[in-house]
């Protein structure tokens, strides 16, 4: 999705806006480029048309959860991390073995999940 002249795009799609900003800044300044989305609907739309190299979910956006966007970004080959203040158990079966970043997360988590995404 990259070219040598891009910076790598990543989705975010985090509907509490603070974090959403703040993830944004620290993204920036590690050499993203971050499009977001607070809404299943719009990442849906990003998540079908955009060129994006990863993304990082948030399961409950507004009160729908992000897992149709999963899906789009299985079937294109994007690897996602999802991102949750629940744990891991809570997950419908069929998305048990995807990663969590586990809310609240710190710096060193959201390194080794971008890590392990680009490793993908």
């Amino acid at each position: 999705m990259t070219t040598d002249s891009q910076l790598p795009c990543i989705l975010v799609a985090e509907d509490e806006m603070m974090l959403a900003m703040m993830l944004e800044d620290r993204l920036n300044a590690w050499g993203y480029n971050v499009i977001k989305a607070a809404r299943v609907s719009h990442c849906l739309e990003l998540a079908e048309s955009a060129l994006i190299d990863l993304a990082i979910l948030d399961i409950n956006l507004a009160g729908e959860q992000s897992f149709p966007v999963a899906l789009v970004l299985r079937r294109r080959g994007i690897p996602f991390v999802f991102s949750s203040g629940y744990d891991g158990q809570d997950l419908p079966e069929v998305w048990r073995n995807e990663k969590i970043l586990q809310k609240p997360y710190d710096t060193r988590q959201l390194t080794a999940a971008l890590t392990a995404l680009r490793a993908a």
